[in-house]
């Protein structure tokens, strides 16, 4: 690991104009960053630790709705009364990633920016356009198991790892930041992470400086709510294919996929097929799919995966 320096903010709008100087990071609960850092894919000269700024409560909104602040942990996040309650999806969801330890401290906005788990983009002896950018993407000809199958692009084939965000994705929330001048903005998931295109060491579209302060989900949508993840092994494993979705009594709802994309997947025109079954869903959510030989199996295991989920929906 490289050394850097660092200091603790003491403010939301100090710890944004401290991430102006070069090369800076915020840390919360390091459970991506300090890997990355082991690793020299991350080699940021100053780390700024954003833990006592008290983005760390749980608070229902007047909308009522349900707003999650940046620092609270997954594991209390998925243990909460309210979000067990009206947004099961999300507790499930963040119930099937990492590991109870990792759980314990890694915090909402640190699972939203989590990092890739590509092969390629963790081996520093091959090319990566999220690593550097413009290098090439060795993934591309090479193994694609479990890389994506759209949205993709010739300069990117990874894929987002989060199980919350795709949950998240489902429910419609949206994410807070402020800035170094105390300028705040709003953004919707559907918004927040984007495809790689020509630039996918560019992952989200916060803008420099920008540091997440909340997450905010809108009043409950009601109906069965699922998340199934699909995957190598029963635990600590990064999936394969996800479904998060959340079902009515007659048929309709909405549903996102995991394990398939640079971000979270959904496409609200696909959900109007979900009273027709899996089979037309998964057509149309992924229409314009590029899969490779490796990786096409994909394509069905959503069909799949889907399937048992609007089965377990109808009881």
């Amino acid at each position: 690991m490289k050394s850097f320096t660092y200091e603790k903010a003491q403010s939301p709008t100090a710890a944004a104009a401290a991430r102006g100087k070069p090369n800076a990071k915020f840390i919360a609960g390091g459970t991506n960053l300090l890997d990355l850092m082991k690793l020299e894919i991350e080699t940021p000269q100053h780390l700024i630790d954003v833990n006592g700024l008290g983005f760390d409560k749980i608070e229902s909104t007047p909308q009522g709705g349900l707003r999650i602040g940046a620092l609270v942990r997954n594991t209390a996040l998925a243990a909460d009364p309210k979000v067990r309650r009206d947004y099961a999806v999300l507790s499930r969801a963040l119930l099937a990633g990492a590991s109870g330890q990792l759980r314990n401290k890694a915090t909402t906005a640190g699972n939203l920016l989590q990092r890739t788990r590509c092969p390629y983009f963790y081996d520093t002896n091959m090319p990566c356009n999220k690593r550097k950018a413009g290098s090439g993407c060795s993934a591309i000809g090479g193994a694609t198991r479990s890389l994506a199958v759209i949205g993709s692009s010739d300069a990117c084939i990874a894929t987002n790892p989060s199980d919350m965000a795709v949950a998240m994705r489902a429910l419609d929330a949206t994410v807070e930041a402020i800035d170094a001048a105390g300028k705040t903005r709003s953004i919707p998931i559907a918004d927040f992470h984007r495809l790689p295109g020509d630039t996918p060491d560019i992952e989200t579209t916060l803008k420099p400086g920008e540091l997440i302060t909340s997450v905010t989900l809108p009043k409950p949508f009601g109906g069965k709510q699922i998340y199934r993840k699909v995957r190598d092994r029963a635990s600590y494993a990064f999936a394969l294919v996800s479904v998060a979705a959340i079902i009515k009594p007659d048929g309709t709802g909405r549903v996102a996929l995991g394990g398939v994309a640079h971000k979270p997947w959904r496409v609200e025109a696909a959900e109007s097929e979900l009273p027709r079954g899996a089979k037309a869903t998964a057509a149309a959510l992924l229409q314009g799919a590029r899969p490779t030989i490796d990786n096409k199996f994909k394509l069905t295991l959503v069909e799949r995966t889907l399937a048992a989920v609007l089965s377990e929906a109808k009881g």
